[in-house]
C-alpha cells in the first residue's frame, strides 16, 4: 500500500482543526476519518485498520497537561502496537510532547503548524507504519519457514506405471498456476505430490502452506486461514496474518477439503474467486496471490449429488484432478518403499545391519495394505524396533487380519462377499461409517441396517 492510499484517523476536539486537517490531507493521503470524542477511538480502531492516527494532547477545556492525550496514546498502542501516532501540541508543552514520544508516538507537530512540514511529518510517520507492517509479515513467514525447514524432507519413492503417470501429470500441471485437486485413499502421499507440484512450479523459491482441514474447528476456521486483528475476539492479543496471507506469492495446500462443513465452504469460495481475504475484526480486504492444491479421501463428485459439498467450489479447486493409487496396486513399489524406510530407520534405531527377508517380503507383497504407504511405514519401523535378530522374517511383520482381495472361490455365498466387503470398507475408514457407506455406494442407514441384520 502506497502512503497515497494511506488511511488515517484524527482526534481533536477543535472541529476548526479537524475541517482545516480534513482539506489538507485528503487529497494528499485518501481517507480521512474524523472524531471529536476521544471516547469513540477504541472503538474506530476496531471498525477499521487505520495507518495512521493524528492526537491532540489536551480535550478537556481550561486542561493544558497532556495527560489526556498520553493516555489515549497508551489505549492506542494497547490497541493496535503497530500503527504511527502523531501528537499535536501547543508549543507551550513540547516537553509533555517529549514525554509522548518517550510512550510511543512516532512524532509530533506544533499547533499552529506549517502545512508542508506536517504534511512532510504525516509522509514519515505512515513509512514506519508500513515498514513495521512489513516485519510483522516477514516475521510470520520467517516463522513458517522455520517450521518447513525443520520438516523431515520426503521422496516420492516407485517405479510403477501407475505412480510414473501421477508424476507425468505432477510435471505438466506444476508450471500452470491451475488449481488442482488431488484424490485418493488415506495414506497414498497425497501431500507429497503437492510438494513435488510446488517444487516444480514457477513458486518453488516461496512457501509452501499446509492446512489440514480436517484439525480446523468451525469456529477457528477464519482466523487461521484469513487471520485476525487484535480484540476481534477474547483470545486475540495481537494482530495475526492467516495462512492465506502467509502463503502470498507461494502454494497453499488444504489437505482433507471433504471435511469442510458446508457453510465454512462458502467463505472458503469467496476467498478463492475475490483472490482477497478480511482478517476477523478488520473492514480491509487483502489482496492474495496463491496457487491452491487441495486434497481429500473422500468422493467429492458423491458428495455434491448429497448436498454435502458445493459444487461451484467443486469446479474452483478441480481445474486438474490427480488421483492417486493406493498402494496394493503398485506392484513392486511396496518392496521399494519397504527397503527406504528399512534404510530410514536401521539407521535412526541404529540397527544398519539389520535386512529383510525374502519370505517377509513376499508377506508385504500379499497385504492389501488398507493404510497405505502410512501403514508400511509405520509396519516397517515396529519391526525394525522389535526384532531381536539381524533378519526381519514374516513373523516380525505386524499386520492387520484383512485379506489382499475378497477371494471369491473361498466364500460361499452372496451374503458373504457383503459382510467382507462392509468389514473391509469400515475398516479403511477407520470405523467411520458415513464414510465407510460413501465408499461402498449405499446411505449410513442402509449400511448400520445391513450390519445389524448380520448380527442377528
Amino acid at each position: 500500500m502506497s502512503v497515497q492510499k494511506a488511511s488515517i484517523l484524527v482526534i481533536d476536539d477543535n472541529k476548526s482543526i479537524l475541517s482545516a486537517l480534513e482539506i489538507l490531507l485528503v487529497p494528499e493521503f485518501g481517507e480521512v476519518t474524523l472524531i471529536s470524542n476521544p471516547n469513540q477511538i477504541v472503538t474506530e480502531l476496531r471498525k477499521k485498520d487505520y495507518n495512521l492516527v493524528i492526537l491532540d494532547m489536551n480535550f478537556t477545556s481550561g486542561v493544558k497537561s497532556g495527560n489526556e492525550g498520553i493516555y489515549w496514546l497508551g489505549r492506542i498502542r494497547e490497541t493496535n502496537p503497530e500503527i504511527s501516532v502523531v501528537m499535536i501540541t501547543a508549543y507551550g508543552d513540547i516537553e509533555t510532547a517529549v514525554k509522548a514520544l518517550k510512550a510511543g508516538a512516532s512524532d509530533f507537530v506544533v499547533k499552529p503548524w506549517d502545512n508542508e512540514k506536517l504534511l512532510a511529518t504525516l509522509r514519515l510517520a505512515l513509512q514506519l507504519n508500513l515498514s513495521l507492517r512489513e516485519v510483522n509479515v516477514l516475521r510470520g513467514r520467517e516463522s513458517v519457514l522455520k517450521r518447513e525447514m525443520n520438516r523431515e524432507h520426503r521422496y516420492i519413492i516407485g517405479s510403477s506405471p501407475l505412480i510414473m503417470k501421477v508424476l507425468k501429470l505432477a510435471r505438466k500441471v506444476a508450471k500452470t498456476d491451475a488449481n488442482v485437486l488431488i484424490t485418493g485413499e488415506n495414506g497414498t502421499g497425497k501431500e507429497l505430490i503437492a510438494r513435488e507440484i510446488h517444487r516444480m512450479s514457477d513458486r518453488s523459491g516461496e512457501l509452501m502452506i499446509s492446512v489440514d482441514m480436517g484439525a480446523i474447528t468451525e469456529t477457528l476456521f477464519e482466523s487461521e486461514l484469513f487471520g485476525h486483528v487484535k480484540g476481534a475476539f477474547t483470545d486475540a492479543r495481537e494482530n495475526r496474518q492467516g495462512k492465506f496471507e502467509i502463503a502470498h506469492k507461494g502454494t497453499l495446500f488444504l489437505d482433507e477439503i471433504g471435511n469442510l462443513s458446508f457453510h465454512l465452504q462458502a467463505k472458503l469460495l469467496a476467498a478463492i474467486e475475490n483472490r482477497q481475504i478480511t482478517r476477523i475484526g478488520s473492514n480491509e480486504p487483502i489482496q492474495t496471490d496463491i496457487r491452491l492444491i487441495c486434497a481429500t479421501n473422500r468422493n467429492i463428485d458423491n458428495m455434491v449429488a448429497e448436498g454435502l459439498f458445493r459444487e461451484d467450489l467443486l469446479y474452483r479447486i478441480n481445474t486438474i484432478q490427480i488421483e492417486l493409487p493406493p498402494l496394493r496396486e503398485r506392484g513392486k513399489d511396496i518392496v521399494a518403499l519397504a527397503e527406504f524406510f528399512l534404510q530410514k530407520y536401521t539407521c535412526k534405531y541404529n540397527k544398519r545391519n539389520l535386512k529383510i527377508n525374502r519370505q517377509a517380503i513376499d508377506k508385504l507383497m500379499d497385504y492389501s495394505w488398507p493404510g497405505n504407504i502410512r501403514e508400511l511405514q509405520n509396519t516397517i519401523e515396529k519391526a525394525v524396533i522389535l526384532c531381536d535378530t539381524s533378519v526381519i522374517k514374516p513373523e516380525d511383520l505386524y499386520l492387520k487380519p484383512v485379506s489382499r482381495s475378497i477371494g471369491f472361490d473361498s466364500i460361499a455365498t452372496l451374503e458373504e462377499v457383503e459382510q467382507r466387503m462392509m468389514t473391509m470398507a469400515i475398516e479403511k475408514n477407520n470405523g467411520n461409517l458415513t464414510a465407510a457407506a460413501e465408499q461402498l455406494g449405499i446411505t449410513r442407514q442402509t449400511l448400520y441396517n445391513r450390519m445389524k441384520k448380520d448380527k442377528r
